[in-house]
């Protein structure tokens, strides 16, 4: 037999562990499903100066505070990936993962979005190698180092920071001739003296053994350039981990995200979304705000059922 419980939610960042404060506080009996770590991209965010009630505060900082919490209320079980989501014949949701078998009567989907690749010659022969998409895991590795952030919106100059706050030489890349990021971010860099290579592309990520330059093409010239460097972060945005959405025959919009309604419904009855994954507003008060809400409104959903 399945374990039996109320709510299941797929994905453990910041909506997602919301989600299970908020759902576990009504007495419903909740777990939440992570395939990697708990966190998820949320772990890797360097600094936060705009969360509520800090400050200043890192990505993990944060959510090692909050699964404190949420643990209270929830079960939590990390490296599980969920595989296949089926309706039994109670009208139960029956989730398959790599370990067990679970059912649920409602599930949330938190299951957030991946690092977008650049999709150049290098990228993945070098990675782990020179290459990597989080500073905060691989940021230490290149103290007295040279290396590129390729990028231009918040997740790239917040990595671009915390590179040169630990000592690592950095300059950052970017395709257009200003910089999406939000004000606060741009000065930081600005005053860092972070240098900016604009209106420039990487073509192909060079070295033997590891990395060893990178080759960049201005995109108003048509200037090539070959750059020394010892490593490249890439930031260039996410894809939306919308598999199981999409196999449940939830809706989706043209990029891939999961669609909401105000209370984090989707088109499918007792599923729903919350975080990254529904194209909001990406940032960590935002996603925490949809987790409250979907929990909410499968409790409420719940006990019409009943």
């Amino acid at each position: 037999m399945a374990d039996e419980y109320d709510l299941i939610i797929i994905g453990s960042g910041p909506a997602g562990l919301t989600a299970a404060l908020y759902s576990g506080r009504q007495q419903l009996k909740t777990l939440v499903l992570e395939k990697t770590l708990i966190g998820g991209m949320g772990s890797v965010v360097p600094h936060m100066e705009n969360y509520p009630g800090f400050e200043e505060i890192s990505g993990k900082q944060l959510i090692e505070l909050m699964k404190k919490q949420a643990l209270k209320y929830a079960d939590i079980q990390d490296r599980v990936e969920v595989k296949k989501i089926e309706v039994d014949s109670e009208d139960k949701y029956i989730i398959h993962t790599t370990k067990d078998t679970y059912r649920a009567g409602a599930v949330i989907l938190a299951t957030g979005s991946r690092h977008r690749e650049l999709g150049v010659q290098g990228e993945g022969e070098f990675l782990g190698r020179g290459v990597a998409y989080c500073a905060t895991c691989d940021g230490p590795l290149f103290i007295d180092r040279k290396v590129l952030v390729v990028g231009g919106g918040n997740s790239a100059v917040q990595q671009a920071v915390y590179l040169d706050d630990i000592g690592v030489l950095v300059a950052l890349a970017h395709r257009r001739d200003n910089l999406r990021a939000e004000n606060y971010l741009q000065a930081l860099l600005k005053e860092r003296e972070i240098p900016i290579i604009w209106n420039s592309t990487v073509e192909e990520i060079r070295g033997d053994m590891k990395v060893e330059s990178v080759l960049l093409n201005n995109r108003i010239t048509g200037e090539h350039k070959d750059l020394p460097i010892d490593g490249v972060f890439i930031a260039v945005g996410e894809i939306p981990s919308s598999q199981l959405a999409r196999k449940l025959g939830v809706e989706l919009n043209k990029n891939g995200y999961i669609v909401t309604d105000k209370a984090q419904r989707t088109n499918v009855r007792r599923i729903y979304a919350a975080g990254d994954i529904t194209d909001g507003v990406n940032q960590w008060v935002v996603a925490c705000s949809e987790g409250a809400v979907a929990a909410l409104s499968a409790y409420d959903d719940l006990q019409i059922k009943k």
